[in-house]
């Protein structure tokens, strides 16, 4: 299949003309539809649901977008932030579809598996009726990355490679969690020698125990998370290395740095192709999303007003000190990706809902 990337020099294009619609936007010339979505938001409150504890990097993230959003959106709105952790930010996620309002005033920054979970790994009573992430209006991803191994440098995995010879204790969250997903695949698609300890309430809480000793480390953490965590983990010169990317496509950064692709461990087709559908979600992990129903010219300003924060100089340098990137995908990348993803052979898809039951 073919691979979702994630270049800066691919979006350049993208990127001028999203520029360009916002200014259009700014100054009055788009027409009867965005002024009436200007003056929807004049004086409103946006909320922001976060589907993570605080202080972790979707958290961090978010919260970011939060204090530079409402400039870049016509009518100013002020906007707020909501923690509402839980299942892999199902939570989160479940709220906006079936209890948020749907007139343009929340949206929720969640974890991929609040998308991906309905098919990969189905719950008792669940149905497409009640909650169908298809039907989510997509407002964009903020950074498009890759997310890594990272083990102590005092444990005995120094390298991928050593991943499949030795037992490596890792930390999760457990439940439908970004990390435990990813970690248990790895387990049950590539034989990784994983030992799971999981039940940590959030990636704050894992950072803690690989800090401690008490887990050699996590996989499936985002890189910009690991870069802010652990600063030094990439030349490996503190206590943590970085010694996998967890996915298909390569980070530039991880890239020149000689990280190895989890995925060029797979010893046959039918694997990589299973992983390439799985891991085509790790690219979204700092997600934002408006719930089903929202007018479309609402769902079209933020949109842009999303894509022109994020460009913004202001948020880049709030980001730098944070140690985090912010290079984003249009919400109609993202619309495409999901529904690629759900409509994979059911013989892949069984083959990973199998992988990430066990």
């Amino acid at each position: 299949m073919t691979k979702i990337k994630a270049r800066k020099h691919s979006r350049i294009g993208l990127v001028s003309s999203i520029l360009l619609s916002t200014a259009l936007v700014g100054a009055g010339t788009v027409g009867a539809q965005a002024q009436a979505a200007e003056d929807f938001y004049k004086g409103k409150t946006m909320t922001v649901v976060v589907g993570a504890s605080t202080g972790g990097g979707v958290d961090l993230f978010a919260r970011m977008v939060a204090r530079h959003i409402g400039k870049f959106i016509p009518g100013s709105p002020t906007v707020i932030v909501q923690n509402m952790p839980g299942a892999g930010s199902l939570v989160a996620a479940k709220h906006l579809y079936t209890i948020a309002p749907k007139d343009g005033t929340h949206m929720a920054s969640v974890l991929p598996g609040a998308f991906f979970d309905p098919l990969f790994n189905p719950q008792p009573g669940d149905s497409k009726d009640k909650y169908d992430p298809t039907k989510f209006n997509f407002i964009g991803n903020g950074n498009a990355e890759s997310l890594v191994c990272l083990s102590r440098t005092d444990s005995p995995i120094q390298k991928n490679d050593d991943m499949y010879n030795k037992e490596f204790i890792v930390g999760t969250p457990g439940g439908g969690s970004l990390v435990h997903v990813y970690t248990t695949v790895l387990r049950n698609l590539l034989n990784a020698k994983l030992k799971i300890v999981t039940g940590y309430p959030g990636t704050k809480e894992i950072v803690l125990a690989v800090q401690t000793g008490e887990v050699q480390g996590v996989c499936g953490f985002s890189y910009s998370s690991a870069k802010l965590q652990f600063p030094d983990a990439l030349e490996g010169k503190g206590q943590q290395r970085i010694i996998a990317q967890v996915g298909s496509v390569g980070y530039p950064e991880l890239d020149k740095a000689g990280i190895p692709l989890t995925i060029d461990s797979a010893k046959d087709k039918e694997t990589r192709d299973a992983l390439e559908i799985f891991y085509s979600q790790g690219l979204y992990v700092r997600a934002f999303m408006m719930p089903p129903g929202v007018a479309k010219d609402r769902v079209d300003l933020v949109r842009k007003s999303f894509m022109a924060t994020i460009h913004s100089q202001a948020l880049q340098d709030e980001a730098a000190k944070l140690m985090t990137d912010a290079e984003p995908n249009s919400g109609e990348d993202m619309e495409a990706m999901v529904h690629k993803v759900y409509s994979a052979s059911p013989v892949l898809i069984d083959r990973i809902k199998k992988a990430m039951a066990q």
